[in-house]
């Protein structure tokens, strides 16, 4: 074999090792958009968790601020029946305007 042939030998093989690199980088990085999406995926299912946690959780701090958080169940029990009964009042005063 002559020099050149071996420098284009040499060529040959270093074209086929590149490809081969370049195959393997392009199946990485396929890999991690798809693990990007999943990941872009989780985080907005998590983002739309954390805002009804938040929804619930503020729901939850009016109510205990309407009731006091440290009165006993008969206590609050007795509070709601009280706001029904203001309630059903305004609803038969309205009727009677009506």
């Amino acid at each position: 074999m002559t020099e050149s042939n071996q420098r284009i030998a040499q060529l040959e093989q270093n074209i086929v090792l590149s490809l081969n690199k370049l195959k393997d980088n392009h199946y990485a990085l396929e890999t991690l958009r798809q693990q990007l999406e999943d990941n872009q995926s989780k985080l907005k299912t998590i983002e739309e968790e954390k805002q009804a946690l938040k929804k619930e959780n503020d729901s939850l701090t009016m109510a205990n601020s309407l009731l006091g958080s440290n009165e006993s169940n008969a206590t609050t029990k007795h509070k709601i029946n009280a706001l029904i009964q203001q309630v059903d009042t305004c609803i038969d005063q309205l009727q009677q305007l009506a």
